[in-house]
């Protein structure tokens, strides 16, 4: 019996029945079947060694995939666990998933691992996987799988067996003498892992909770090659160099300190200056776009919580409540309820919308110690929140203006590749179909008229509508969540918002959150990360250094100082009593993009002799020259 086979590509071929992906991989070619490393039919993941019975659509997935990259790492985190348990058998495995760049697995485990454990864990991985182990995927009763563990021991896999529902398939996964719980799929066998390297340990409490056990997580990254684990290792030294929390120190713009609390930051006066500059820009912008800009209270009632659902699906995330004249107030998670108030303050007409309100709005969200990271994750942030009110005829102008205002947004900050999704209707939801259907369909018709490539997210929308992620690539190809444009048929039925028609009836709008930059916090940090604390410009929070080159010429340093500011260019004067050889040291250290450096000459004549970060001495320059000149750059860069 013969059966379609349809590829990405449209095409069609007819096979045997019972054919596997990896077999249809070598008729196409041998070298695409040893690159295979699972497949995707009819929307599902399976092994590549899965017959195929029916007519199908089919992807191969390879290394270069996405699916294919998570498959590679979730099969090196169970031979990374087979290794520990070869060399400690006394150790228990708990879950070993694939992440965003690489994987982890988390031993129960007395001792922490050492540098010297994990290298020994490498060499065992190497060793397991020159002995070609196949994965073998085995579906199992309940029963089967209790016993299998229970004899293993392996508490943390019969805890997971517990809660797994009575009707759902059990299957585990078998290489050697190593077992494990799993989906899958996985690779062939363990000789398809080339090269593994073992980066870090850390602390991570069962299930995330810390009332459980702390437990010993390892992460790893592995590569059908040595020559792209050597690429991966020294993009990783160049993150090092990059990483905003080493340039936030060296640059003195920002800390998180103990005695403030873990995940709040202090803005430094550096920090704070260029935090300064994006807000202005930002708010020019938005006042440019049509947008009111509104502010809003940083804490609301219990109530406001309970209408919004907060308290409901979200107060894991929330502070516990203050008590205020006998009544619970919370800090707030999210800013829609109090624009939700604003725009609920009077009768609405259809003349009035669509109505944009905008802030730059600071939230509190509890999120675990463990997850706190430097400026990307924190427990007190500041979003450049907006709420898009409008009618259903008015939704695909609006969702245009804002894929617009986002890119535009984006580009002037430096970024210019972008990776764009579409997330779809999820399987629980809130909300009419039509209501679904006309959101998804100007989301789509949007990017479509912008010929933006995107990808879609079947399912993977919010319960409460669709939305649009941008994210952003930086210099070392990472990418990062920014812009999102997020529909909401929730809150307006919650809050029972509405519109008086043409009709003279009161109707349902439509709301769409939107964020341009996302987390202020988390945008920055991508910001230092992507220019390397090299900022443009525009952005720089010093733009000239003045450095005198003895105190006698600090007067005349302070003049021209202040002339500058005048101008709004961020000066300032090296009053320090160094060698001027230092002080041009620190300057470039300091990343500062233009230096003044004055004496006898300099002052005698107005003059300054400039010298420009990284490029070195531009020579002696009339001071007004010289200052035009770096307004013209500003001016030019913004």
């Amino acid at each position: 019996m013969k059966i379609n086979i349809t590829f990405p590509d449209a095409s069609v071929k007819k096979y045997k029945s019972g054919i596997s992906p990896l077999d249809i991989a070598e008729k196409i070619s041998h070298q695409l079947a040893l690159r295979t490393i699972c497949a995707e039919v009819n929307g599902k993941l399976v092994d590549v060694t899965t017959p195929i019975t029916e007519d199908s659509k089919l992807i191969l997935h390879t290394f270069d995939t996405e699916k294919g990259k998570q498959t590679y790492w979730h099969s090196t985190a169970h031979v990374m666990a087979q290794a520990v348990q070869e060399l400690w058998p006394e150790v228990k495995v708990t879950i070993g998933p694939s992440i965003e760049n690489g994987f982890y697995y988390d031993f129960d485990r007395e001792k922490s691992f050492s540098d010297e454990d994990l290298k020994s864990i490498e060499d065992k991985i190497k060793e397991i996987s020159k002995r070609n182990l196949e994965f073998v995927r085995k579906e199992v009763t309940r029963a089967e799988a209790l016993k299998i563990f229970e004899d293993k021991n392996e508490n943390y896999k019969v805890e997971i067996l517990n809660e797994i529902p009575e009707d759902d398939i059990i299957t585990i996964y078998q290489q050697g003498d190593f077992v494990d719980l799993c989906r899958g799929p996985h690779i062939l066998h363990t000789g398809k892992i080339k090269a593994v390297k073992l980066l870090k340990t850390s602390g991570a409490y069962w299930r995330g909770d810390e009332k459980n056990k702390m437990l010993k997580r390892i992460y790893g990254i592995s590569f059908p090659s040595k020559k792209e684990l050597k690429k991966y290792i020294a993009d990783l030294e160049e993150k090092k160099l990059r990483d905003h929390r080493k340039i936030g120190k060296d640059l003195d713009l920002f800390s998180i300190s103990d005695e403030i609390g873990a995940g709040l930051v202090l803005w430094h006066p550096n920090g704070a200056s260029i935090r300064s500059t994006i807000e202005q820009y930002w708010k020019d912008k938005h006042w440019e776009a049509g947008y009111k800009l509104v502010y809003t209270p940083h804490i609301g009632k219990a109530e406001l919580w309970k209408t919004s659902g907060h308290l409901d699906f979200y107060s894991d995330s929330m502070y516990a409540p203050i008590k205020v004249d006998g009544q619970d107030y919370y800090l707030k998670p999210m800013n829609c309820p109090f624009h939700i108030a604003i725009y609920k303050s009077s009768k609405r007409s259809y003349r009035e919308l669509p109505i944009k309100y905008a802030e730059m709005g600071t939230v509190y969200r509890y999120e675990r110690s463990g997850t706190l990271h430097g400026l990307m994750r924190v427990r007190g942030f500041t979003q450049d929140d907006a709420h898009i009110i409008c009618t259903a005829d008015q939704l695909e102008e609006e969702v245009e203006k804002i894929i617009d205002f986002s890119l535009s947004m984006l580009k002037k900050f430096g970024f210019e590749e972008f990776k764009i999704y579409l997330s779809t209707k999820p399987n629980k939801s809130v909300g009419d179909p039509e209501q679904w259907d006309k959101a998804t369909s100007s989301l789509e018709k949007a990017l479509e008229k912008h010929n933006i490539d995107f990808e879609i997210d079947n399912g993977g929308g919010a319960f409460y509508g669709p939305k649009i992620d941008i994210k952003i690539k930086d210099a070392l190809n990472r990418l990062w969540q920014c812009s999102t444009i997020q529909f909401d048929f929730n809150l307006p039925k919650r809050f029972d918002m509405d519109y008086i028609g043409k009709d003279n009836v009161a109707h349902r709008p439509y709301m769409i959150h939107r964020a341009l930059l996302g987390s202020l916090e988390r945008f920055f940090g991508t910001l230092i990360e992507f220019h390397a604390g090299n900022f443009p410009i525009w952005l720089a929070p010093v733009q000239v250094k003045i450095i005198p080159i003895s105190d006698t010429y600090i007067h005349y340093a302070k003049r021209i100082e202040s002339k500058l500011r005048k101008k709004k260019i961020r000066a300032e004067v090296d009053v320090r009593s160094e060698k001027v050889g230092y002080k041009i040291r620190e300057a470039e250290l300091q990343k500062v993009p233009y230096m003044f450096i004055v004496g006898k000459d300099e002052e005698e004549s107005n003059q300054v002799s400039v010298r420009k970060h990284i490029e070195g001495d531009l020579g002696k320059m009339d001071f007004i020259d010289a200052r035009e000149k770096l307004l013209a750059e500003i001016l030019d860069d913004e």
